[in-house]
């Protein structure tokens, strides 16, 4: 941008006094593609062979913010467990997880 104004710096001096005042331009970073061909995903044949996980999010009227946690059998599109609450942490996604497993043993 300084070349364009017609000011002839060396670079050093100018990234010297860009750090000192604490300036930063960021690049912009290029498109990521995709490597190889993408397969689709195989569908499930069975019962209880791909379950699918799912957070629903909402608003009560006072403003508060409620989760809904859901697991889905791919096969019979049935869902195995709805758990809702305000804050639903990776330990109580586990203990949900382990609940649904329990029945199919």
């Amino acid at each position: 941008m300084l070349r364009r104004e017609g000011f002839v710096c060396n670079i050093k001096k100018i990234y010297r006094i860009y750090k000192e005042e604490g300036l930063m331009v960021k690049r912009r970073k290029g498109r990521k593609r995709a490597f190889g061909t993408r397969l689709p995903l195989p569908k499930p044949d069975s019962l209880n062979q791909v379950w699918s996980l799912d957070f629903l999010s909402d608003a009560l009227s006072d403003g508060r913010r409620f989760r809904i946690l859901g697991i889905m059998d791919q096969c019979s599109r049935e869902y195995l467990t709805l758990a809702a609450d305000t804050s639903i942490g990776g330990a109580r996604v586990v203990r949900e997880l382990d609940g649904s497993c329990e029945p199919t043993r």
